[in-house]
């Protein structure tokens, strides 16, 4: 397979894929206006790249949460991988773990958190959705801490499924032959059939609309794995996440799947990392597809960030050789990138290596 960037892979997922698992995969809620912004926005960011630098040596490792990573690059959660490839999470741990960075397991993935351990050593993190019944979440949580997994990603931003129209028409649900592995004996593993989105329906009966910010401290009740909230867009919750006990934060907008026409994650970052004042550390989520992309967010202040659709289309048109394929374009374009604006490790990436189109004017420094 002839590839040379991420987004090639989308084309050949849409092309091997069933119309209604591509479309949930691709879609966006309502009009998709933040969909396509959360691409868009990074085009408004330009280099300030400084020259006669000796790149002939470039460190990316990083540290997230205390444990070292190769690169800034890690695996978001995205749900239901076996529908894009029979391996689905497994392969996508594998992927991982080859390129030595973290992967997050879905709630809703096809795989559950044993069978992703069995898969060999790796750093994961484990997403949550908080369930009515706190009882399946608390044993959760506890099989995700006895598999091995270290940090919890705590889904924020969905009380409720947003309005993807492609399941709506689709009448999406989970394939027979799948279930969700972590649910299966709570015998909530079965999505079913309905008149608009399964999924919305089996969202509707099953996730807590309550949940509010004594939910976060109660979970650190339940757990000693630090707690990463995602899917925060403003300053205000950015403080109220470091209040509640939060070890880190994810700016995210669930792949512009929940509420449109909120800003692009690369627009909300900044706002967030300026409110969490170095406090904890500060994630992108959403719209990253070139290496370009992952400096960009490190420069407006993001210790890291993560990737969702370009793992799910890569496994669809190559399973795990398709998501390593993935990670290591990511990582020589970022490699690239840092070495031709004049960066030799991560903390050589400044705000002032980039302009973006919100700046007012700038007074360049005199040396």
């Amino acid at each position: 397979m002839d590839i040379t960037n991420v987004t090639e892979y989308e084309a050949i997922a849409k092309e091997k894929l069933p119309k209604m698992v591509y479309d949930y995969y691709a879609s966006g809620a309502e009009d998709q206006w933040t969909l396509k912004e959360n691409r868009n926005a990074f085009s408004r960011i330009l280099f300030r790249p400084r020259i006669l630098i000796d790149v002939s040596k470039i460190d990316m490792t990083t540290t997230v949460l205390g444990f070292k990573i190769s690169m800034p690059i890690m695996i978001a959660p995205t749900a239901m991988q076996k529908m894009a490839h029979p391996e689905g999470e497994y392969a996508t741990a594998r992927a991982a773990s080859a390129a030595g960075t973290i992967m997050t397991l879905s709630s809703w993935a096809t795989s559950s958190v044993e069978e992703v351990a069995s898969t060999g050593p790796g750093i994961r993190f484990f997403q949550l959705y908080v369930y009515k019944d706190r009882n399946v979440v608390a044993q959760l949580v506890r099989r995700a801490e006895r598999a091995g997994f270290k940090a919890i990603a705590l889904t924020v931003d969905t009380p409720r499924l947003g309005r993807r129209e492609a399941d709506i028409k689709n009448r999406f649900t989970l394939p027979p032959f799948l279930t969700l592995k972590n649910f299966e004996g709570l015998d909530l593993g079965k999505m079913d059939k309905t008149d608009d989105s399964g999924l919305a329906s089996y969202v509707a009966g099953q996730v807590d609309r309550s949940l509010s910010w004594k939910d976060v401290q109660w979970l650190q009740t339940i757990t000693s794995l630090p707690i990463l909230v995602k899917g925060v867009l403003t300053a205000e919750d950015a403080r109220l996440s470091i209040q509640a006990g939060a070890a880190g934060i994810i700016v995210s907008n669930h792949g512009a799947r929940q509420l449109d026409y909120v800003p692009a994650t690369i627009m909300a970052l900044e706002e967030v990392v300026k409110a969490a004042q170095g406090r904890v550390p500060v994630f992108l989520d959403g719209g990253v597809r070139r290496g370009t992309d992952v400096f960009k967010a490190l420069a407006l202040g993001a210790s890291g960030i993560f990737i969702g659709r370009p793992v799910v289309f890569s496994l669809a048109a190559d399973g795990e050789a398709g998501v390593r394929k993935v990670l290591q374009m990511l990582r020589d374009e970022f490699e690239l990138t840092m070495a031709l604006s004049g960066c030799r490790s991560l903390k050589e990436i400044t705000r002032n290596h980039i302009v973006a189109d919100w700046d007012t004017p700038r007074v360049v420094p005199r040396l």
